[in-house]
């Protein structure tokens, strides 16, 4: 059982103001340090090692969430983080949500060399290129785990993965795959084509039609799909360097899909294509 009183009562605490700093990018980049928030995140991190080191280095929790997440705090033991056990006023000091959860970790980054991703020859990757969005990074990210990916490149004009708000929005999927940051789009386009992958990028306003592909057996192989910026799309640079440029059909009267939408159809498209024996067939075909 917890003690009766928090150990960590202060958000003046060394301790507290050294979490509290990672919610900037600048002093995340220095450390090499992230926060993690919340029950799954915090679970998630605490089972994850990279390259031989726990990736939880650090948790604090309230006495309320010691006492519902048990099992998370002793894996985060077991796996030889500090655990603090502080007051709500310091878990919401270090928290960047509005209402905290109890439970915020520190963490080691776990981003994966771009060259170690090639080496494993992926099937499925996710290329993020200028998404400037936390939220809309997070959500492909966990969009892409979901599909089976086995890869995420994040581009150097790409948004920081450890936002607080790319972290939470993967909703603990950036401990699930490797992910590759800081990547020049020309070079993980090249790198990727040169292990054998097929680089689509995913765009509004493509000539080639997803069903159409589908349809046509084409996506079975091992594909990378490249989402751009939120607000303008591809640039006509990047899309050509790809090998096509694919859009989502729009069946009804919807304007367009938000990134993550389209990521996630792009993504379970490939996934489907890749798993159908002899290529995907159109479900209306004998």
């Amino acid at each position: 059982m917890p003690p009766a009183t928090p150990e960590l009562i202060s958000p003046r605490s060394p301790r507290v103001s050294a979490a509290r700093r990672l919610a900037k990018r600048n002093f995340r980049g220095k450390e090499r340090l992230f926060l993690a928030e919340g029950p799954q995140a915090v679970r998630e991190a605490a089972g994850h090692r990279a390259r031989g080191a726990a990736t939880l280095v650090e948790l604090f929790a309230t006495l309320e969430a010691a006492e519902r997440y048990a099992d998370i705090i002793g894996a985060a033991r077991d796996a030889g983080a500090r655990v603090h056990l502080a007051a709500e006023q310091v878990i919401a000091d270090i928290s960047t949500t509005v209402t905290p959860q109890g439970l915020v970790g520190v963490c080691r980054f776990l981003d994966t060399p771009f060259e170690e991703v090639l080496a494993a020859r992926p099937r499925l990757v996710a290329l993020l290129a200028n998404v400037r969005d936390p939220g809309n990074a997070g959500t492909v990210l966990r969009c892409a785990d979901a599909a089976g990916a086995e890869a995420v490149v994040l581009t150097d004009a790409s948004v920081d993965v450890y936002n607080p708000k790319a972290v939470r929005a993967s909703v603990g999927s950036l401990f699930h795959l490797p992910v590759a940051v800081g990547v020049p789009v020309e070079q993980a386009v090249e790198g990727l084509r040169a292990a054998g992958v097929r680089i689509l990028a995913a765009d509004g306003a493509g000539d080639r039609d997803l069903d159409d592909e589908l349809d046509k057996g084409t996506m079975g192989g091992p594909t990378a799909w490249v989402f751009g910026n939120e607000a303008w799309g591809l640039p006509e640079e990047t899309r050509a360097l790809t090998d096509a440029v694919v859009r989502v059909p729009i069946h009804g009267k919807a304007e367009s899909l938000n990134l993550a939408t389209a990521a996630a159809v792009c993504l379970y498209a490939s996934a489907r294509a890749q798993r159908a024996a002899g290529g995907c067939r159109s479900v209306t075909g004998n």
